[in-house]
């Protein structure tokens, strides 16, 4: 009979808190009660506990078992604290003096006693080490705990070994942070892509300050061969900037081995993705596609497909960083800072301005079409080009090779001069900071005056030209935007012309 205290670490959005695990032995019935707003799976805890234990050799006496899993208001869920409970009833049942003070303790039991990986590790390893506190985790888990710096964590297979090891009969090996890996070769190269230099040209102005790209062209032209590269000419991730994405991605509970390379994320959703898997949701909110896609790229092939509610759930996490989620008794907040490269159709058919006569669609079906979007949507959109059907000529030229890395040494020259003036790319400029670096010679002035006359440019997209041609200026080494700039960034804005 008697009562412990443990701690581990519960789970909501990219905030790990920490969790006491209280647990209390005492005469009576025999019952197992877990409170502390459990889920279905934390009170199915007492049944893996009940059986993990026995198989371990260490039943259950008929006692009456109490745990509480505080704080009491905040909802739990999963299986991370089954290993924290069972410690608990070990340690009252058997009075061992352990020195759990030091430990956080999370991981599922199966009913042999191993112990099996649990979501959002990574955020728990780091909320431990900052509170100074070791970590016992499942082996499992320990690939991307092995990505915090300075923290004490000792992967386990079952839970035997984190009694002897608690016991000092047969201590666990500490885990050694991982060294960053080497950087691979990408898969693909912008090589491969036949003709359409002024789509690469697009690709690599996007890359360079961080622009939303639209593609509007035929079906086969090459829109998704282009977009599914455009990663190759991104820097890779910082250590601080891929701890980050891998955080996200354990919550989430997707791969994590090509942030392990450095390789920034490329989420590709299909069209029927509801608003909560775009942008996050669930009764326990969830990082979407937009927060996966972190420090990377989310490419949305036929856009207009997309439904209308989910693209412009968007607009706001697109200009913010950041979604917010709220539910009544909570709510979270996921990082979501990703680079929007989208795809589409001039026409319903797709054949529209192709060269042919294929195309059968009337005026007001093309409007209908078109009207799926709308123009706030399509004003998020910095870079708009057209990507024709490349001439059966241009498609039987030989291969070359490497062209993804020399345009991304470009690209990144150009970004290290606006990070080097303003601390942030060209497409993420606060008003002020881009009238005080896009300083405009008096002939492209005039140039940008006539351009919004004659098409009736929102105060919005001429902000947006400006920050194209201020990209342009910086692949070109220029400081003042000089009319052909400006001239260039106006042309990549196809959709002001044909609507």
């Amino acid at each position: 009979m008697g009562l412990v205290h443990l701690y581990s670490r519960g789970q909501m959005g990219m905030e790990a808190y920490r969790t006491l695990v209280e647990v209390h032995v005492s005469g009576g019935l025999p019952t197992f009660t877990i409170a502390g707003l459990p889920a279905a799976a934390v009170r199915e805890s007492r049944d893996r506990v009940r059986a993990a234990l026995q198989t371990c050799g260490h039943p259950i006496p008929p006692s009456r078992v109490t745990v509480h899993l505080g704080p009491a208001d905040i909802p739990k869920e999963g299986g991370r604290f089954d290993l924290p409970i069972a410690l608990g009833v070990l340690q009252v049942e058997n009075k061992w003096k352990w020195p759990v003070n030091e430990y956080e303790f999370i991981g599922e039991l199966g009913l042999s006693g191993a112990m099996r990986p649990v979501l959002g590790v990574l955020p728990a390893v780091l909320a431990a080490r900052d509170a100074g506190r070791a970590m016992i985790l499942p082996a499992g888990n320990a690939a991307e705990a092995a990505l915090v710096r300075n923290a004490r964590v000792y992967p386990a297979t079952h839970l035997m070994e984190v009694v002897r090891h608690l016991n000092g009969d047969a201590l666990l090996k500490t885990l050694k942070p991982s060294a960053p890996s080497p950087a691979q070769p990408f898969g693909v190269d912008l090589s491969e892509v036949r003709g359409h230099g002024e789509g690469k040209r697009a690709l690599l102005i996007a890359a360079a300050g961080a622009h939303h790209l639209l593609m509007l062209g035929p079906p086969g032209s090459g829109k998704s061969m282009l977009a599914q590269r455009l990663i190759t000419l991104l820097p890779r991730l910082a250590a601080d900037d891929m701890l980050c994405v891998a955080s996200i991605a354990s919550v989430a509970g997707e791969p994590l081995a090509p942030i392990l390379r450095a390789e920034r994320p490329f989420r590709n959703p299909h069209h029927t993705a509801t608003v909560a898997a775009l942008v996050g949701g669930g009764i326990r909110p969830k990082p979407g596609e937009i927060s996966l896609a972190h420090l990377g790229v989310l490419f949305l092939d036929e856009l207009p497909e997309f439904s209308r509610g989910a693209l412009e759930a968007m607009r706001e996490p697109l200009e913010n960083g950041t979604v917010s989620i709220a539910r009544s008794n909570h709510r979270v907040q996921y990082p979501c800072e990703f680079q929007l490269v989208a795809a589409m159709n001039p026409c319903p058919c797709g054949y529209l301005g192709d060269g042919t006569d294929r195309c059968r669609c009337s005026e007001s079906r093309l409007d209908r079409y078109r009207s799926r979007l709308s123009g706030p949507i399509l004003d998020r959109f910095d870079i708009q080009v057209e990507i024709p059907r490349v001439p059966f000529g241009e498609l039987v030229q030989p291969l070359g090779e490497g062209e993804s890395a020399a345009l991304a040494r470009k690209a990144s020259a150009a970004l290290q001069r606006q990070l080097e003036r303003s601390g942030a790319p060209n497409a993420r400029l606060t008003n002020r900071q881009l009238w005080r670096t896009a300083a405009l010679t008096p002939q492209a002035r005039r140039v940008l005056m006539k351009a919004a006359d004659r098409w009736q440019l929102s105060n919005r997209t001429v902000t947006r030209i400006l920050k194209v041609a201020r990209t342009v200026a910086d692949l070109a080494d220029a400081e003042a935007l000089a009319p052909e700039h400006v001239a260039e960034a106006i042309h990549l804005r196809c959709l002001d012309r044909l609507l």
